[in-house]
């Protein structure tokens, strides 16, 4: 581990000085006034932990099973898009970097990576997750495209009827459609290395998409293309028809309130996950921990229940695996580590997260992730 940026903390600080501050904003910034962006972390943090000094204690391990797979930690990369904006290549860092660790990457429909190249990197061991299109003959192509690359476990999102309402990213241009703003180009000016590396990547486009993208768009063509294309909303009728189809595990993402819950696990969803979308979506929306806490009362035994959202540290891992997860996912953090330290960023990232689910797994007594609910001091 490099011991410039031992924590996520000084990652983030290090990626901003190396970004423009159109795509720091855009991997940082939530919706409207950052509300519940910061209500995520900030409510984490509440939790508290109990030790025990003098019971007998075997040593911690972080290995957790998940829909028949053991992982060597309780945390995976959460899907997120565009990431080759924020740094050239990025989505394959962070591939590569999970594979190695033996966690779960997650790859988004308007990543910037194709599902074949992450299917390639991991050996086959990844998830996607699916922006549902309003054609159901596109739908079918992407999810034949992640079964025939290996993936065992696709993800529907559910968490984004409509665009979100982003201050920063329309001042900088990276609404639908997007522009290159004067304020843009000077910021690209004054990072070198970001602008190189993305010379030697080429342009990020949505790698996944492109075979379906008409030729020849120029920017504000392919903003309405892609606009209209995921233009919709989840629902029950979408779920079951993508049930009947994919044979693997399904995972609904974005699920916050018991009605919703209730009918996912009817419709035959094997995984929940958590989330408001990073705070990305609505102001004033509950924070993914607090919905988490509702859920676990009702459904833990029914479904496996995950969270991602504002998880920034191991510290913040071990409170929601003790809050009732079965698992957490990270978006931010990850990335941070990528725009921070380029190629070996993911790595570090991994090993800063490992080392800390470790330390509070032996400073609490706490063999088994599992058990760490045990350990949660209730409020």
């Amino acid at each position: 581990m490099d011991s410039r940026y031992p924590s996520i903390e000084m990652l983030a600080e290090r990626a901003k000085q190396r970004m423009p501050g159109f795509a720091y904003d855009y991997l940082t910034g939530g919706c409207f006034s950052d509300v519940n962006l910061a209500r995520n972390t900030r409510e984490i943090r509440n939790i508290q932990l109990q030790p025990h000094y003098l019971r007998a204690f075997n040593g911690a391990s972080q290995q957790t099973t998940l829909f028949g797979k053991t992982y060597d930690a309780p945390f995976g990369i959460a899907p997120v898009g565009l990431q080759g904006l924020m740094w050239p290549k990025s989505c394959e860092i962070l591939a590569k970097a999970a594979k190695q660790h033996n966690i779960p990457f997650c790859l988004s429909t308007v990543g910037t990576a194709s599902i074949e190249t992450i299917a390639d990197l991991t050996e086959g061991d990844f998830w996607f997750q699916l922006y549902h299109p309003v054609k159901n003959e596109l739908r079918n192509k992407l999810i034949a495209r992640a079964e025939q690359a290996g993936c065992k476990t696709l993800v529907l999102l559910a968490d984004t009827p409509t665009f979100a309402y982003r201050p920063k990213e329309i001042r900088n241009g990276l609404s639908i459609p997007p522009q290159m703003t004067l304020r843009n180009i000077l910021q690209i000016a004054t990072h070198p290395r970001w602008a190189f590396e993305q010379v030697i990547a080429g342009s990020p486009d949505f790698k996944t998409m492109k075979p379906y993208i008409p030729k020849g768009l120029n920017m504000k063509h392919l903003g309405l293309f892609m606009n209209e294309t995921f233009c919709g909303r989840l629902s029950e009728d979408k779920i079951k028809d993508i049930r009947d189809k994919w044979k693997g595990n399904l995972v609904i993402n974005g699920i916050v309130n018991p009605e919703d819950a209730e009918r996912a696990i009817k419709l035959g969803a094997d995984g929940l996950i958590v989330s408001n979308h990073g705070g990305r979506q609505l102001d004033s929306g509950e924070s993914s921990i607090k919905a988490l806490t509702e859920l676990v009362k009702k459904y833990s035994d029914a479904v496996t229940l995950m969270m991602d959202g504002g998880i920034r540290s191991g510290v913040d891992i071990t409170s929601t695996l003790a809050s009732g997860a079965k698992f957490t996912f990270l978006g931010r953090a990850p990335m941070f580590g990528a725009c921070a330290m380029g190629a070996s960023g993911g790595d570090q990232v991994l090993q800063i997260l490992k080392r800390q689910v470790q330390q509070v797994m032996e400073q609490i007594g706490c063999e088994k992730i599992e058990d760490l609910p045990k350990h949660l001091i209730e409020s």
